[in-house]
């Protein structure tokens, strides 16, 4: 009867030290994979983000002879269902412009992200 009681109490605390070390150690081999599999989509996401936003301006620029006036425009007429929130900044507002040539007319012909720091390549998140 001892016995069958003894087996029942459960586990011991050296047993739940152990399973903690164990799970603590797989954790740290783990998380940094994670963390930096996390930071790789999102670049994913701004480079597709990019790439969408300039052929949809350059679209624009080939329907219509000039280039949008803001973003917004590019919403209004339906090039764009809704301007895209850059991945980095979590906003849709941080989107830096640069401006057509003189006498292009309007005033976007490019896009890049409003976020400061470096990729994983080590160019600047601005420079794309």
């Amino acid at each position: 009867m001892v016995k069958r009681l003894r087996r029942l109490r459960g586990f011991t605390l050296l047993e739940l030290m152990i399973a903690m070390a164990i799970v603590a150690t797989l954790l740290t081999l783990v998380a940094p994979r994670y963390l930096a599999s996390i930071d790789r989509a999102k670049e994913a996401v701004l480079r597709d983000d990019l790439h969408t936003m300039r052929k949809v301006i350059d679209q624009f620029q080939a329907d219509r002879g000039r280039f949008p006036t803001s973003l917004d425009e590019l919403v209004t007429l339906r090039y764009l269902r809704e301007i895209p929130v850059d991945p980095l900044t979590e906003r849709a507002d941080s989107w830096r412009i640069t401006p057509p040539p003189a006498g292009m007319g309007g005033n976007v012909a490019d896009v890049h992200s409003g976020a400061s720091g470096q990729a994983s390549d080590g160019s600047p998140y601005a420079s794309w």
